[in-house]
């Protein structure tokens, strides 16, 4: 098992903030570092559950999303069937 960490900003589309979010990855294959910085720099803004989907879709494996958004904490786990 591959575990990948990463943290990176995304504007929410329905108040403009900024927000951060910690990025967890496991995988069973090798994901390249460089996958993982593209494919989130790529993420301008979205919804937080978009974007895990999105990222899911991406790299797949099982993957956890944390962001605090207005004093709220967000967390969303994806896993691959």
């Amino acid at each position: 098992m591959n575990i990948y960490r990463h943290t990176f900003v995304s504007e929410c589309p329905a108040d403009g903030d900024q927000i951060v979010y910690r990025l967890e990855i496991q995988s069973e294959v090798m994901i390249r570092v460089e996958h993982i910085r593209t494919a989130t720099a790529l993420i301008k803004r979205g919804y937080h559950e978009d974007i895990a989907d999105q990222l899911h879709h991406r790299f797949g494996g099982r993957q956890h999303i944390v962001a605090v958004h207005q004093g709220v904490e967000v967390e969303t786990v994806r896993v691959s069937a």
